[in-house]
């Protein structure tokens, strides 16, 4: 009897992987940062590791997401997402390895005589929320609508929250889009805007207004979008100061200048930048030039790619001001297995501040 059972198990399990195709996929992510100037091994490693496993079964995928570093267990997420019916559903939970819940959002959408309903719900906390959606064209009018329930006060209910109408037509020559909101208090606001409105002798200026009403005010908002010019080998970082409510350009000044160029399968790029919004610095440095080569075509070099980067300090103490060298390699050794180095050299004052290891494996 027991045979018999064990072998209707196994035909029953046979047939529902015959029936539902299977697939267990995933990647480790993981990078071991090394400063070398520290004084103890252990403040000297960094550790980041990722790792994703995903489980698929006919329309089903079920998800895990592992974060790891030097200090420990930092986050678990959990996710599904799958088709019931004509129904799009997908869910995601956060945990908070500390033993404690992060938030939980399920969705659910689907078509609907030609419109697209969907229903978001979300508890984070102590607070739950609603939100139902709708939208859909006709000709060419646009359409969208969603209605929001629940607040942040720690208790979980559904109160009413707001609704957002949206509509997108063409008038005239312009798009134009307009919302209307409505409140616990009843009528927000209703606005009109269009974009791209274009100055006939500013061809680099383009326009963007907004007319916007409620209960006591009516308000115009004028919003500019300035491109110079498609972008060669040379390009420069323009800023155009305004101020009025775009009434009145006070000035056009020139930040930086960047070159790039394609020689072969390898890329180089100069950028100086001198600016006063950010004098003397590049975007999140406290450089202001920068020259780099690497490669431009994920197949030029087989299973390798690689960058280069010499940074200078304004008044630095070294040689043309030069004051830091970085540099990246990854090396493809399969289909399934990436190496990758990355090494940071601070010579203006003169240490090896990083070095990065990094090992991607996925199945």
């Amino acid at each position: 009897m027991r045979r018999v059972l064990a072998l209707g198990v196994i035909l029953l399990f046979s047939l529902g992987c015959a029936g539902f195709a299977q697939q267990l996929s995933g990647s480790w992510d993981l990078d071991i940062d090394i400063d070398p100037q520290q004084t103890s091994f252990s403040d000297s490693l960094g550790v980041y590791s990722l790792l994703k496993v995903n489980y698929s079964i006919g329309d089903w995928t079920f998800g895990s997401s592992t974060v790891l570093d030097e200090n420990g267990w930092q986050d678990q997420d959990f996710s599904t997402t799958g088709l019931l019916g004509a129904f799009t559903l997908t869910a995601a939970v956060d945990f908070n390895p500390d033993a404690t819940f992060g938030s939980l959002v399920t969705t659910m959408s689907t078509s609907f005589a030609g419109a697209l309903v969907g229903v978001q719900f979300r508890l984070e906390g102590d607070d739950t929320f609603l939100t139902l959606t709708a939208s859909g064209s006709a000709n060419s009018v646009n359409v969208s609508i969603s209605a929001d329930f629940g607040d942040d006060d720690a208790t979980c209910d559904f109160p009413f929250s707001d609704v957002l109408i949206s509509v997108g037509f063409p008038f005239c020559c312009a798009e134009i889009s307009s919302s209307l909101s409505i409140d616990c208090d009843g009528f927000d606001y209703v606005a009109f805007s269009a974009s791209g409105i274009v100055v006939p002798t500013l061809p680099w200026l383009s326009i963007g207004a907004q007319l916007r009403y409620t209960m006591q005010t009516k308000s115009v908002t004028l919003s500019p979008t300035f491109d110079f010019g498609t972008v060669t080998c040379i390009d420069f970082y323009v800023t155009v100061a305004s101020s009025g409510n775009l009434t009145l350009l006070e000035s056009i000044s020139i930040d930086g200048i960047k070159l790039s160029c394609d020689v072969g399968t390898v890329t180089f790029t100069g950028i100086s930048y001198w600016g006063e919004s950010n004098p003397g610095r590049l975007a999140g440095t406290d450089y202001w030039e920068v020259y780099t080569i690497e490669t431009n075509d994920d197949g030029c070099c087989g299973p390798f790619s690689f960058d280069v980067s010499v940074y200078f300090l304004d008044g630095g103490i070294r040689l043309f001001d030069v004051a830091l060298f970085e540099a990246n390699l990854e090396i493809e050794i399969s289909a399934q297995f990436e190496f990758s180095m990355g090494l940071e050299i601070d010579v203006q004052d003169g240490a090896t501040t990083l070095w990065t290891l990094g090992f991607e494996i996925s199945w």
